[in-house]
């Protein structure tokens, strides 16, 4: 029997990334999806992604800017993603 889908944030890749990187998460049903970058300090950085999107794989990229298109930073950086009641949370390495 076919697998069934569900929902999950994954790593992002490559990581460490320069200048860019990509997020996969899947869905086990479509609904709004919530992807906010944070820093080390806990503030937000870039709301990347906050839209409705279909069951199974998606990915979305980060470009390294923050919220005003300003590059940001090397160091560690946090994506969270939320979908109705999920929230992960997971930790990329921007290197430059």
């Amino acid at each position: 029997p076919p697998l069934t889908p569900h929902t999950y944030l994954g790593q992002n890749y490559p990581n460490p990334f320069n200048p860019s990187t990509e997020i996969h998460f899947s869905l086990a049903e479509p609904g709004k999806v919530i992807i906010d970058i944070y820093n080390q300090k806990g503030e937000l950085v870039r709301n990347l992604l906050n839209g409705n999107f279909t069951a199974g794989n998606n990915k979305v990229f980060w470009d390294g800017l923050d919220n005003q298109g300003k590059i940001v930073s090397s160091g560690v950086y946090y994506y969270r993603m939320r979908n109705g009641a999920y929230s992960s949370t997971r930790k990329m390495l921007l290197l430059k």
